[in-house]
């Protein structure tokens, strides 16, 4: 029988991991100009392109400073373009260009090592599995 598990385990795992991939998909990213988290916000974009800026910043599970300080680079570098919203003055309605779509491709590319180094160790349903798990952190240091 295994260890009993000690109360930072958890913690400790999800971080060392959590930076582990952080650093592998920056290193790829570098030549693109783009770091993992500018990533981040051109994923979600790209599944869904005109969301509002406040909208962006509880998908990517950041808070609304880094997610500005993200956009005004990735908009001074044409990758995405903020406006007002068409029904809410107040809101922030933030798209990607045409070139933001051709880096968000690339990337995905340039990542395509990363993705499968991060998917071996799963046979087929244990990924989903994970993300179930991790989700449910999520959920329980949310509330």
């Amino acid at each position: 029988m295994g260890r009993m598990e000690k109360e930072h385990d958890i913690p400790m795992a999800v971080r060392a991991a959590y930076l582990s991939m952080h650093r592998q998909t920056n290193a790829h990213l570098a030549r693109l100009g783009i770091t993992a988290d500018q990533f981040v916000c051109l994923v979600i974009l790209a599944e869904e392109d005109g969301i509002t800026q406040n909208e962006l910043v509880k998908r990517a599970a950041s808070d609304p400073n880094t997610v500005r300080a993200m956009l005004l680079l990735l908009e001074k570098r044409g990758l995405v373009k903020r406006g007002t919203h068409p029904t809410d003055g107040r809101a922030r309605r933030v798209t990607l260009t045409g070139r933001g779509r051709e880096i968000y491709s690339k990337s995905m590319t340039k990542l395509k090592p990363v993705h499968d180094r991060l998917m071996a160790p799963f046979p087929a349903g244990q990924a989903r599995m994970l993300v179930r798990y991790l989700d449910r952190v999520l959920k329980s240091m949310t509330h």
